[in-house]
């Protein structure tokens, strides 16, 4: 087989394997265009002529507030979550102190108890707290992120060089200056990983909003777009268009950050 040949079909597959991965986006913006009953009734390829009756039903839910209150949770539990996971993996990967391994132990064990056991008391400590009916309760989870500490720690203990480290304090650096100017630059694949993950986690996430928020003014995308219709009929077509609106920020980042999406799986799968 020649190298032309293995070239058309090497393209051909990526070409068919593209069109698979895309086709439920495809079809899920074109159901947006459609009425809720007409999705009942047939199935939908082309573009329909109910876009702008949907459009201003998801505008009508203030749907602009409820896309800044999921921005600024999800970017704040990103960069919450990454910098101290970043921190803890410097703590644990480059640091020695008492009891380390059995620290680092029990921040393993958490990532096996599911996180819906610890609700109940979460809603209780919130509400002592007084930080119900904010967007708080929904960022401080992402802060405490075992998984982020497990993979900034299996990161760092390969991608960054004890020699460059201890050549940085024989100069004088202190710890923090080391951790932002040294590590934190062989980090970066890592920590673009990392906050990728977390912004999709925290941008689709929907049982804490379901149970910590009350107020409409407060809801994030996936608690509105639940809402959408009324007491007597539930808008499909409604929902599906603010599915696609709700989803344009995830693709956008990915687009912008696979590259280091990919370094950083590729780096974290082969360090430790």
């Amino acid at each position: 087989m020649t190298n032309s040949t293995r070239y058309v079909i090497s393209t051909a597959l990526i070409t068919l394997l593209s069109i698979f991965a895309f086709f439920p986006f495809y079809l899920m913006i074109i159901m947006g265009t459609y009425r809720n009953e007409e999705l009942f009734s047939q199935i939908v390829l082309v573009p329909g002529t109910y876009l702008l009756e949907n459009f201003k039903t998801v505008v009508e839910s203030q749907f602009h507030l409820v896309y800044i209150n999921s921005l600024v949770v999800s970017i704040a539990s990103t960069v919450l979550a990454v910098f101290i996971s970043a921190f803890a993996g410097f703590a644990f990967s480059k640091h020695e102190f008492k009891y380390k391994n059995k620290i680092f132990a029990a921040v393993l064990l958490t990532m096996m108890i599911p996180g819906q056991l610890g609700l109940v008391a979460y809603v209780i400590e919130m509400r002592y707290m007084g930080l119900s009916g904010t967007l708080l309760p929904l960022i401080l989870p992402w802060v405490a992120n075992a998984f982020g500490v497990f993979w900034m720690t299996q990161f760092m203990k390969g991608a960054v060089p004890n020699e460059v480290l201890e050549s940085a304090r024989i100069d004088g650096c202190s710890d923090f200056a080391v951790f932002f100017r040294i590590v934190l630059a062989f980090c970066w694949p890592a920590m673009t990983t990392l906050s990728l993950l977390v912004f999709l986690w925290s941008w689709n996430n929907y049982l804490l909003p379901l149970i910590m928020i009350n107020e409409p003014e407060l809801y994030t995308i996936p608690l509105a777009i639940s809402t959408l219709g009324d007491a007597y009929r539930t808008d499909l077509a409604a929902q599906i268009l603010g599915l696609s609106l709700g989803t344009l920020p995830v693709l956008i980042l990915f687009a912008l950050g696979s590259k280091s999406f990919i370094r950083g799986l590729t780096a974290g799968s082969v360090k430790g």
